[in-house]
């Protein structure tokens, strides 16, 4: 299944952006519901209760989703939402090192001149969306004192509305170079600062790498830094080495999420990051089985689950079920796969400009800060105690204040004023 676009992609031009209003095909609506309705479901087993999800998605929860989406859910709605929410474009690139690729990416411009650009990268299982909340708060704060960004949402290729690359090779790094024309030569931002989670923390990290004198400085709110050897920060290794005595009770249960995750919930990852066209016959092709792929992932990887009504986690199986999930789930390969370490080394290389990290109770890969202070200028590191992974939309007014607080101070302000 590919993207219907409205006009010939062959027909765009390098580094001209067309305006564009998302849209899915009807056939495609059609037959969804008709697969809604040809469903097979598993029987729980009698052991399990309906709060244990140790099996994986319950099934109670995947038909109550289900049965939503085949007679209640309103796509036409939800696309009209989003076509009001964001200004929507499409756009060809020449990335150096790879060639040919077409992009979907929102920019909404803040009416200040001394607005910031802020480039925000998105993860798996998410889309642009995740930038939904906390779009128009960055680009249009309501208090005047607070700091204005024009705030630019790509979707990385294959993910929503950005076609799915025809050729392999687009890991973070390509992806990365793609951002930086996308901010620089296409929208004139000659330096501009980042924000990333997920997928969205590897992209962000090779930015930084690889353009240190355009990006000026950089939030994170996933940091999947190794741990501390002896050799690379032997304080913070032996900190560890005594972490019952040396620890806080946040920095002990955020290693305890981060071992639950490596050791129960990691499996997909593997199975992405090495066969995931097989994987992608499968979710690609049964809008129930990608909805319980998600559905597992967002209730345990989430904290604040009441931030997902039922129209919410439908829009965002949506952003992968209008591709057939398998270009999404290929960029497991290009990043993590075929024996690169892509995303790996851009959390294994120090990065000078000024870094934020915001620490969210249930974000699954957590590190204390001595751990981050081996591969980054940190400069601001707030914990909270509530949030999960999907904090931008969990919790968009702490991820909002955090933003605009660590890229309004003076460290970065200094670094922004640098020739």
């Amino acid at each position: 299944m590919v993207i219907k676009s409205p006009f010939p992609l062959h027909e765009l031009k390098f580094n001209v952006p067309v305006p564009y209003q998302i849209h899915v095909d009807r056939e495609l609506l059609d037959a969804t519901k008709q697969k809604l309705a040809l469903a097979r479901y598993p029987e729980e087993q009698s052991d399990f209760g309906e709060s244990n999800w140790a099996q994986g998605a319950k099934v109670s929860r995947v038909k109550q989703l289900a049965d939503h989406w085949q007679h209640r859910f309103d796509w036409e709605s939800q696309e009209k939402f989003l076509n009001d929410s964001f200004n929507h474009f499409i756009l060809k690139l020449n990335v150096p090192g790879y060639g040919t690729l077409v992009i979907h990416y929102t920019h909404q411009r803040a009416s200040t001149s001394t607005a910031i650009p802020l480039l925000f990268s998105h993860g798996w299982p998410g889309s642009f969306v995740e930038a939904l909340r906390v779009v128009k708060p960055l680009s249009n704060p309501e208090d005047a004192k607070d700091p204005a960004f024009h705030v630019v949402a790509p979707s990385i290729p294959g993910f929503g509305f950005s076609p799915a690359p025809t050729k392999s090779g687009v890991g973070p790094n390509v992806v990365a170079r793609a951002y930086k024309i996308l901010m620089t030569e296409v929208l004139g931002y000659s330096k501009f600062v980042t924000q990333g989670g997920d997928f969205g923390s590897f992209i962000t990290r090779s930015i930084a790498i690889q353009y240190p004198d355009i990006v000026r400085a950089q939030h994170l709110n996933m940091f999947p830094v190794p741990p501390p050897t002896l050799f690379s920060a032997p304080v913070a290794y032996i900190r560890w080495c005594l972490s019952s005595l040396t620890y806080s009770e946040f920095e002990h249960k955020a290693l305890q999420v981060r071992r639950n995750f490596e050791q129960d919930q990691s499996g997909y990852l593997e199975q992405q990051k090495t066969r995931p066209q097989t994987l992608g016959f499968a979710l690609g092709d049964s809008p129930i089985g990608l909805l319980a792929w998600f559905v597992e992932k967002i209730h345990d990887w989430a904290d604040i689950h009441e931030a997902f009504s039922d129209d919410d986690m439908i829009t965002l199986v949506m952003m992968h079920w209008i591709q057939g999930a398998t270009p999404a789930l290929r960029f497991y390969r290009e990043a993590f796969g075929r024996g690169m370490r892509e995303a790996e080394r851009t959390f294994e290389t120090y990065v000078a400009a000024p870094t934020g990290v915001s620490m969210y109770a249930k974000e699954q890969l957590h590190c204390p800060r001595d751990w981050a202070d081996q591969v980054a200028n940190i400069q601001f590191w707030r914990e909270y105690k509530k949030g999960g992974h999907f904090s931008s939309l969990e919790c968009p007014d702490l991820f909002v204040n955090d933003l605009r607080e660590f890229f309004a101070s003076k460290t970065v302000l200094n670094s922004w004023n640098r020739p």
